[in-house]
């Protein structure tokens, strides 16, 4: 359902702008919140409306407000503008530029140095459990949905994997856990932004090193280049079988959350998009690094 400007602009918009903001536009990416462009005098801002299913996606609002005033104060993300304090919505700078390529001059230097600057930041509450994320989103499918028992065969499968991670003694980083595509942007200045940082928690940092892998579609050569820049050395066993494991995980969590947006009605991918992603993660499974 769309809404009307009038609906985009919250009614305590005094609270970060001298006068009432004016709206633009839709932005397009996000899959979980609404958002959009809208102008303060002379100033873009983005909106975001929460989703209504943060709960159900297991999302902490207000470590998400803690985290971006840090990462504003480290110059990592959109700046925070305002947090509305009972978490409906925030709003940000809006950031010009592009989609962080691959590609590009010393990109995987570039990526390894942010990283290593987003796990830098000081540690707050809430971890990153993998057990209770992946009982929260199980709640909330479809027990009659189609591709239902592929994925409850599939949860068995990787068992092994979830056992392995849980025996890695590391100590947690604060990890941003969604740096899609999307969400990395080379500003126009030349930065590199990470934005939409709901998901971040204490957690392993190989994981988001393993949602970089995935969402970017390193190649194995890019991998290998992205593990010596981020680690300063080169990586050996244990750290390709950790990335592989986080591999796993990290493309398992991103199914079960497809299924529980197709099952909220709220996904535009449909079952059968969901089996190939089972599929996907079950060739990953049989690729084992040695």
């Amino acid at each position: 359902m769309s809404q009307s400007p009038s609906d985009i602009i919250p009614c305590d918009w005094h609270q970060w702008s001298q006068s009432r903001p004016r709206f633009i536009q839709t932005l397009a990416g996000g899959q979980t919140n609404r958002t959009y462009l809208v102008s303060s005098g002379e100033e873009l801002l983005v909106i975001r409306h929460n989703s209504p299913l943060s709960q159900a996606l297991d999302l902490d609002r207000a470590t998400e407000a803690q985290v971006l005033n840090q990462a504003s104060r480290a110059g990592l993300c959109a700046p925070l503008i305002y947090c509305d304090p009972h978490y409906h919505y925030l709003v940000t700078r809006f950031i010009q530029g592009q989609p962080w390529h691959k590609e590009g001059p010393s990109a995987l230097k570039r990526l390894a140095k942010r990283l290593n600057s987003i796990h830098s930041l000081s540690p707050v509450k809430n971890h990153l459990d993998i057990d209770q994320k992946i009982d929260r989103y199980w709640s909330s499918i479809n027990t009659q949905a189609d591709f239902y028992p592929r994925l409850k065969q599939l949860h068995g499968q990787l068992s092994s994997s979830i056992s392995a991670l849980k025996a890695v003694s590391d100590t947690p980083s604060l990890c941003h856990n969604d740096l899609t595509k999307e969400n990395l942007i080379e500003s126009t200045n030349g930065e590199l932004i990470a934005i939409d940082w709901e998901y971040a928690s204490m957690g392993d940092r190989f994981y988001d090193l393993a949602a970089l892998v995935e969402e970017h579609q390193f190649s194995p050569a890019e991998q290998q280049q992205l593990l010596v820049n981020y680690l300063h050395r080169p990586p050996n066993g244990d750290d390709r079988q950790r990335l592989y494991h986080w591999r796993l995980i990290y493309k398992y969590l991103c199914v079960l959350w497809h299924a529980l947006q197709w099952s909220a009605k709220k996904a535009s991918c449909d079952s059968s998009a969901i089996e190939s992603q089972c599929q996907a993660i079950l060739e990953l499974a049989a690729s084992r690094p040695d």
